[in-house]
């Protein structure tokens, strides 16, 4: 989807996806080549009108990786609110920042980033138009290939490996479908 809100101080809402493969010896990250960015990023993408960011979560794992979200398991904080009357509780994001686009018109995005686990291959294929060029990384590649990995993602990815993978809850997309 293009960007919606394209002005100076607008915002549009994105979601990030950081999906860890545990059926290693050890735990990789996925990432793609994302043409546009010219470096190795993780997937995701604007939040279209007609949806929450489970909801974008949900088609943007689809057309990236090729996952179906029942391969998948979501990683969330041990103490998490799971319900409120009236509300649809949605998973709780790694992190939730903005990033300003100067060159691009002065919009930002403000993105909700979420930790994914799977331990198998996608069923399917990245979507047509997608990146194919996928790359799976230890904490110990991903370090050497520092120079090629877009900086957000590197730090978050690198937070993910550090802090929320062998400390937060895996817990089932079901919970949230």
């Amino acid at each position: 989807m293009a960007h919606i809100h394209t002005k100076p101080g607008q915002h549009d809402h994105t979601i990030s996806i950081y999906l860890f493969r545990t059926d290693f010896s050890e735990p990789k990250v996925m990432l793609h080549f994302h043409k546009k960015m010219n470096s190795l990023a993780q997937f995701g993408g604007h939040i279209e009108l007609d949806e929450n960011p489970w909801e974008a979560l949900i088609h943007e794992l689809k057309e990236e990786t090729g996952y179906n979200i029942e391969q998948v398991s979501l990683l969330q904080p041990h103490t998490r609110l799971k319900s409120i009357t009236g509300s649809v509780v949605h998973p709780y994001p790694v992190t939730h920042t903005t990033m300003g686009y100067p060159n691009k018109g002065g919009h930002a995005h403000t993105d909700s980033a979420y930790a994914l686990t799977a331990n198998e291959e996608p069923h399917e294929s990245p979507d047509e138009g997608e990146s194919t060029d996928l790359r799976l990384f230890t904490k110990a590649e991903l370090i050497a290939a520092k120079d090629t990995i877009n900086p957000i993602t590197y730090d978050i990815a690198s937070f993910i490996f550090d802090e929320i993978l062998d400390s937060w809850d895996t817990v089932s997309t079901n919970d949230f479908i």
